[in-house]
């Protein structure tokens, strides 16, 4: 492959955050012009850091990154700054770029148009919703007109219309581009090759081809490789075992031994190094609040967003013990603004049962407090704290030692989500309100995050955009918020 045909080349490129938490270790790989290429990884892995080497953000600790002369790269990040919230629309899309435009008012509203928004340009971004900022995260990078696109999560908080929309853009796309993604069905229909970090070696593995190829790919080598290890390991039980006997026998037995101890020392070092697919985090379940009776939540009116206005409705929506409510909806609507008004009690037309506890899932993890160990914020949600039981919990939510004490701040989005739920578990809460519960979360533990939700014995209120994921989850009553 000559220098010339290559967008961005990674040589050995090694990238550590602190002696304890290392990314890359002479990690290589190299991207084409006009190739679609998604990074796989479990959470944690470092996909978003090599996003951030690409972007020059970070330096590498060694080796070297390639970048093709006079690329120019947009990144999509997966949210927006909150220093950014109180800009306009406007100064939001003047701040992608290092000079002043003159003439961009219509550059907005040709990238609004290609990410299907339609807003006032000095509309406030905090006033959007969270699937409308996702779109203006997309917009963000496309009004740079970019030779390289990165994409990181680019589907969180987009509605269905606003996932199809996105997917058929990147189908037509012809410039390079990058995605961070778990969102597999999404990734499958437009990537060429896959980067896959693996999180217990640090490297980086190449693949071509489509999403789904690429995962049965790496499932048959892993078998294969197992298989290998397997006929080595009876060998070398087998030596072992004989070199015991004859170094118990003495004299010219004992030389016999020593180089048969060589040969199993030689064999365990050439045990082929198989990449540990990624973990799925245990079975769990969500414990709900003793003695609930009668009524946990009644819902007689709510307040949403229809053009640009506020509408006030009626409903009739009650929830007892073990029913669960899907909240329904468009991006910008109100859903997210209304579940957080519930968990605050804040909304006049809906009443919470005094007593009931209530555990709240928020899509941008504020509820976490970021400064806070994960060990620290777990204990803090405890009616009594119970060292081993809030382990046992962390562990199985991937939650290991370093992860335990690190700040919350310090993890990846994903670990985020599951530090979420590993409090939700130690809360036992009454009454849950779950928004877009899916972002940012490994495809491999959705179903098991479902099953403990469809099981969940306390009244639920859930907003999610993937029926793929509520599907899996016991619903019995619906509040389109549109109609």
């Amino acid at each position: 492959m000559g220098r010339e045909e290559v967008a961005i080349r990674f040589n050995s490129v090694s990238f550590e955050y602190s002696r304890d938490k290392k990314i890359l270790d002479e990690a290589s790989f190299a991207i084409r012009p006009g190739s679609k290429i998604a990074i796989m990884g479990q959470n944690g892995a470092g996909k978003s850091t090599i996003l951030n080497l690409i972007t020059g953000d970070l330096k590498p600790r060694g080796g070297t990154i390639h970048v093709s002369n006079g690329l120019k790269i947009a990144y999509a990040k997966q949210v927006i700054p909150p220093k950014e919230m109180e800009l306009s629309l406007t100064e939001f899309f003047e701040k992608c770029f290092d000079e002043k435009i003159y003439a961009i008012t219509p550059k907005i509203d040709n990238v609004l148009e290609i990410v299907n928004l339609h807003a006032s340009h000095e509309q406030k971004i905090k006033d959007f919703s969270g699937g409308q900022q996702a779109r203006l995260l997309l917009a963000s990078a496309l009004i740079q007109d970019p030779d390289l696109l990165i994409l990181d999560e680019p589907t969180n908080n987009l509605d269905p219309e606003g996932i199809g929309h996105l997917m058929t853009f990147l189908m037509c796309y012809e410039k390079t581009c990058i995605v961070i993604s778990h969102d597999a069905d999404f990734l499958n229909t437009f990537t060429d090759g896959v980067l896959y970090l693996d999180i217990y070696k640090q490297k980086v593995e190449q693949y071509v081809g489509d999403y789904y190829n690429v995962v049965e790919e790496i499932a048959a080598r892993v078998e294969k490789e197992q298989r290998k290890n397997a006929q080595a390991e009876k060998k070398i039980r087998d030596n072992k075992e004989k070199i015991n006997y004859f170094a118990n026998k003495g004299g010219k037995m004992r030389l016999v031994a020593r180089k048969m101890k060589n040969e199993v020392e030689r064999m365990e070092a050439e045990k082929v190094a198989i990449r540990r697919e990624d973990q799925e985090i245990r079975d769990f379940i969500i414990p709900a609040q003793d003695d609930l009776m009668g009524d946990l939540i009644e819902i007689s009116s709510f307040t949403v967003m229809q053009d640009h206005k506020e509408t006030k409705k009626e409903a009739n929506i009650s929830l007892k013990k073990n029913e669960h409510l899907l909240l329904k909806g468009p991006n910008g609507i109100g859903k997210s603004t209304l579940l957080e008004k519930l968990a605050d009690q804040h909304s006049n037309g809906t009443k919470i049962k005094e007593g009931v506890s209530v555990g709240y899932y928020r899509q941008d993890f504020s509820t976490l407090n970021f400064d806070e160990t994960v060990h620290d914020s777990l204990e803090s949600v405890m009616t009594i704290v119970d060292e081993q039981m809030l382990r046992k919990i962390a562990a199985g939510f991937l939650i290991d030692q370093k992860i335990i004490n690190a700040k919350i701040g310090s993890l990846s989005e994903g670990q985020k989500g599951l530090v979420a739920f590993a409090r939700l578990v130690l809360q036992k809460p009454g009454l849950l309100i779950l928004d877009e519960p899916t972002n940012h979360i490994n495809f491999r533990h959705l179903p098991i995050i479902a099953k403990a939700l469809d099981e969940y014995k306390g009244a639920m209120i859930i907003v999610s955009h993937v029926p793929e994921f509520i599907g899996q989850i016991r619903i019995e009553k619906e509040l389109d918020l549109a109609n």
